[in-house]
């Protein structure tokens, strides 16, 4: 099936917010499930984790293992940690392999077999080429010589990976792990299980524009996800609802600078390790938080044409593509599922 073509004025998407549905949480004499949200700020943003419930000490106590479980991902996966598993895997790079978590290498391994998926636009080795960005600190336009030298350090398919060792190894002293693109969507995914375990019947996690569903709420219909739009503050291009799915985005309007009427920002293009000029915005539906969450990116690099090629080949992904022209494009799959807001 084709994807379907939509024009930017009279549909608008981008970056996620959750719609609301606070009346849900209303509780009414019937026994119906409540519906408790809960606001920490861990992995650098602020998590929003939702709970439907039977009643108060469920929520609260599945909320809690939420947080703990993104909490202690934070701790092994965190590259702003320098005690964390992947720091000390950079750390040691190009000396000894470094044996890690069950998680970490989940991870880790997870995120190689996106990057092969995507030629390679999915990349958790770009941070020598981020940092010399530097988008949000520094601001600087870094040089193509500097961008050269830097290629060797950039080549995420000399990572090694021992699954019986359970070690990570990076052979070049200066490579770099960072997991930024993936992460969050893996926590979500985790701290899902989580919530279920505890007892809750539905829920969202959302860390920033990395969002996880399961259930419904009590009312049976499905949690309502917005989708930005990335030119248009406080916009939203439409709204879908999901069950027991996950959605990311990633766009060129969060973390950019603008000089000479250029904008610079920090999703890169593992060839040429400039900023990709393809897209705005790329939101991803999945199964997975950390499908979703790696693809978006990948996809991002790729471009429009590459990236809704391989969404239509996959089988439960569905997307939403904005080119740099603005024209939107959303996958075969999504037809009648997004609404206006």
């Amino acid at each position: 099936m084709k994807s379907l073509l939509l024009n930017a004025r009279s549909i608008t998407i981008a970056g996620l917010a959750l719609a609301s549905f606070a009346s849900c949480a209303e509780v009414s004499p019937s026994p119906l499930p409540i519906v408790v949200k809960r606001t920490q700020m861990h992995m650098g943003t602020l998590v929003t984790i939702t709970a439907v419930s039977p009643n108060q000490d469920v929520s609260n106590r599945a909320m809690q293992v939420a947080f703990d479980e993104i909490k202690r991902l934070e701790q092994l996966l965190s590259t702003w940690r320098s005690d964390s598993e992947l720091s000390r895997v950079n750390q040691e790079a190009g000396r000894r392999p470094v044996q890690v978590s069950s998680e970490t290498l989940e991870l880790v391994t997870r995120s190689l077999e996106l990057g092969r998926l995507t030629m390679g636009g999915f990349n958790i080795a770009l941070g020598p080429a981020i940092e010399a960005w530097s988008v949000l600190e520094r601001q600087r336009i870094p040089d193509e010589r500097e961008l050269q030298r830097l290629k060797p350090l950039v080549d995420w398919t000399r990572i090694q990976v021992n699954q019986e060792a359970r070690t990570i190894y990076l052979p070049h002293t200066g490579m770099r792990i960072d997991v930024g693109g993936i992460g969050k969507g893996y926590a979500a995914d985790r701290a899902v299980e989580e919530m279920k375990r505890a007892g809750a019947r539905g829920g969202v996690v959302a860390l920033s524009g990395d969002i996880k569903t399961f259930g419904v709420l009590p009312n049976r219909n499905r949690f309502p996800v917005g989708i930005r739009h990335p030119r248009e503050e406080g916009a939203l291009i439409a709204i879908i609802d999901l069950n027991d799915e996950a959605i990311s985005t990633a766009g060129d309007y969060e973390r950019f600078f603008e000089r000479d009427g250029i904008r610079y920002h920090h999703i890169l293009n593992p060839q040429t390790l400039q900023p990709a000029r393809a897209c705005q915005s790329v939101t991803v539906i999945a199964k997975e938080g950390t499908m979703a969450d790696g693809l978006d990116t990948g996809i991002f690099a790729l471009g429009p044409e590459q990236g809704m090629a391989l969404v239509e080949r996959l089988p439960g992904v569905e997307a939403i593509i904005i080119d740099q022209a603005g024209k939107i494009t959303v996958s075969s799959g999504l037809r009648g599922r997004l609404h206006a807001p």
